[in-house]
C-alpha cells in the first residue's frame, strides 16, 4: 500500500542525503525558525520539515502542484487531517510496546507478537476506514481522494470479517495441526501447518462417529526433554507460518510509517499556518513554472521567519521581475534589504515544497538548486582573510551551480576596497548570467551597481530600500537606479545624538 501524498508516483524518502548547500540555507535564511514553528516542539515533525523542504529543490511542476491541492484539503480539513496523521503515529508508536523480532529464534514468539501486532494494526486500519468514510467527500485533492478510495475499497466488511478468522485461527487454541514426511535418515521434513477441520457436528455425532485411526502419546508432567522435544517440533511446524505473519506485519507497518511521515510534512504546514494566522499575518498558494520560465512576481511578500521572532505583521514588498535574470538591491542601511533576500529565499523554498507562501499574492519560476553567499566574520583561526573566505565560499558554490539554479548574495565581495569588490562581483556575475543562473544581489558596492545599471538595464531589476526626506525607513523596497550613498550618516547622526540626549539626561 501506498500513501502517494508527497509524490504522485512514489514515496517521501527521509533517508536521503541533505544537499550539501542545505546548511548554509538553513543559516543564512534563518530556517530554524520556520522549522520549528512547523514542529511545534515534535522531534519528529521538525526532521519530517527539514528534510522534505530541503530535498525539494529538483521537483518539478508536477509534484508542486500535487502537494498544493493536498495543502488546501489540509487548511479546509485541519481537525481531519490531524486526525489521520493521530492514528498513523498510535500505529508506529504501538509497535514499540512489542517485542517482535528480540526472541526471534523461538517461531512461537515471533508467531504471538506478530498477531498481536497485526490485530492493533487492523484496529487503525479500521480507524483510518470510518475516518475515510465520514470525511472523503470533503477532499478535493488527487491525493487523499486516491488514499481514501483505497481504503474504502480494499478494507471493507469482509476484509476485516476474514481476517478476524485468521487470527483466530493462528492462535491454535485447539493445539496445532501438523504434517511431515520422512527425509533422509527418516528424519521428519517438510513440515506444513493444516488448517483445523471445522467442527459442525453435535455433540453426541462427535460423540459416537466414527474417527480416523491415530497414534497418542503422552507426555509425563515432569518429562522436560519430552516437553522441549514436543515444542522443537511445534517450531519447526509454524516456523513458516511465523516468518509469513511476521513479513506481513513489517509490510502494514512500513505503511503506516509512510503515512505518519508524509502527513507530518502537511501537519506541520498546519503548524505554520496557525503560527502565521494568529500575527495576522496572510499566505497564500503561489503559481509555479517551469524552470527557466523567467517568471517572478509577487505582493505583500514579507519574511516569514521575522514575522514568526517578531510576533507581529512586517512589511511586505511588491515587484515585477518577470523576463529579468538579475535583481539589483541597494539603498539605505537598515531599510529592509536583508529582510527582503530572506523572504525571497523563503518563498522560493517553501514554494517549491508545495507549502503556501508568506504574500498575498506570488508566482515563479522553480528553480534547480538554490544557494546563498551571505558576509560571513573573518576567520577566527587567521588561516585567511575575509576576502579569501568569501572567494573559497564562492568557489565551492559555482562548482554546484547548474544552470536555472537560484543564488542569493548579501553584501557579497565587502571585505576588500570598493574597486576590487566591484570587479570581483561584475565578472563573477556576468559569468553566472550566461550560464542561465537566475541571481537577487544586495549590495553597498556602488561602482558594480551602476555598472550593471548601464550595461544590463534591459536585463536586470533595480530596487532601492525606501528613505524618506528625514532618514525614516519605511523597510519597503522601490524600483530605482542605485545611489552612491547608503545614508550612513542617517545612523551616525541616530546612534550618537541619542547618546548625547542620554548623558545630558
Amino acid at each position: 500500500m501506498k500513501a502517494f501524498l508527497m509524490y504522485p508516483d512514489r514515496d517521501l524518502d527521509l533517508q536521503q542525503e541533505l544537499p550539501p548547500e542545505g546548511e548554509d540555507l538553513i543559516r543564512d535564511l534563518e530556517l530554524e525558525v520556520l522549522f520549528g514553528a512547523m514542529a511545534d516542539g515534535d522531534p519528529f515533525l521538525l526532521e519530517v520539515a527539514r528534510k522534505a523542504m530541503l530535498a525539494s529543490l529538483h521537483d518539478d511542476v508536477e509534484a508542486v502542484l500535487h502537494r498544493q491541492h493536498i495543502v488546501a484539503d489540509c487548511l479546509a480539513n485541519a481537525a481531519v487531517v490531524r486526525a489521520l496523521y493521530g492514528v498513523a503515529t498510535a500505529a508506529v508508536e504501538g509497535r514499540k510496546k512489542h517485542f517482535f523480532g528480540v526472541l526471534s529464534h523461538y517461531p512461537i514468539v515471533i508467531l504471538h507478537d506478530a498477531i498481536e501486532l497485526l490485530q492493533m494494526f487492523v484496529g487503525h486500519i479500521g480507524q483510518l476506514k470510518a475516518i475515510a468514510d465520514e470525511h472523503a467527500g470533503q477532499f478535493r485533492s488527487e491525493g487523499f481522494c486516491t488514499l481514501f478510495a483505497l481504503l474504502r475499497r480494499e478494507f471493507g466488511e469482509a476484509y476485516f470479517a476474514e481476517i478476524e478468522d485468521h487470527l483466530a485461527e493462528l492462535r491454535f487454541r485447539k493445539g496445532v495441526l501438523l504434517s511431515a514426511g520422512l527425509g533422509k535418515g527418516n528424519k521428519a521434513s517438510g513440515y506444513v501447518v493444516r488448517r483445523t477441520p471445522p467442527r459442525r457436528q453435535r455433540w453426541w455425532e462427535r460423540l459416537f462417529a466414527r474417527k480416523p485411526p491415530a497414534y497418542v502419546f503422552r507426555i509425563a508432567d515432569r518429562d522436560e526433554a519430552g516437553a522441549n522435544a514436543l515444542s522443537q517440533l511445534q517450531g519447526r511446524g509454524i516456523n513458516l507460518v511465523a516468518n509469513a505473519l511476521a513479513q506481513s506485519t513489517d509490510h502494514v507497518l512500513s505503511f503506516f510509517e509512510m503515512l505518519r511521515a508524509e502527513l507530518a510534512f502537511y501537519v506541520g504546514c498546519l503548524n505554520l499556518h496557525q503560527r502565521l494566522a494568529e500575527r495576522g499575518a496572510g499566505v497564500v498558494l503561489p503559481t509555479p513554472w517551469p524552470a527557466g520560465a523567467r517568471r517572478r512576481s509577487f505582493s505583500g511578500l514579507y519574511d516569514a521567519c521575522l514575522a514568526l521572532s517578531m510576533e507581529r505583521r512586517v512589511v511586505g514588498n511588491a515587484a515585477n521581475a518577470d523576463g529579468k535574470r538579475l535583481v539589483i538591491v541597494t539603498g539605505a542601511n537598515q531599510g529592509g534589504k536583508s529582510s527582503f533576500l530572506r523572504s525571497i529565499g523563503l518563498a522560493q523554498l517553501m514554494m517549491q515544497s508545495g507549502m503556501f507562501v508568506a504574500a498575498q499574492a506570488f508566482e515563479g519560476e522553480l528553480c534547480d538548486g538554490l544557494f546563498t553567499h551571505y558576509k560571513r566574520e573573518e576567520d577566527a583561526t587567521l588561516r585567511s582573510g575575509k576576502l579569501d573566505e568569501e572567494l573559497g565560499r564562492m568557489n565551492r558554490i559555482v562548482d554546484r551551480l547548474r544552470p536555472n539554479s537560484m543564488l542569493l548574495c548579501n553584501e557579497s565581495f565587502a571585505a576588500t576596497n570598493e574597486r576590487e569588490g566591484s570587479e570581483i562581483a561584475r565578472q563573477i556575475v556576468g559569468a553566472l548570467l550566461e550560464k542561465r543562473v537566475r541571481i537577487f544581489f544586495v549590495t553597498h558596492l556602488y561602482q558594480f551597481a551602476h555598472e550593471c545599471h548601464v550595461r544590463r538595464h534591459d536585463d536586470a531589476l533595480f530596487l532601492r530600500a525606501e528613505r524618506r526626506a528625514d532618514g525614516t525607513r519605511t523597510f519597503r523596497l522601490i524600483e530605482g537606479e542605485p545611489l552612491a550613498t547608503s545614508f550612513g550618516q542617517d545612523l551616525y547622526r541616530r546612534i550618537f545624538e541619542d547618546e548625547a540626549a542620554c548623558a545630558s539626561a
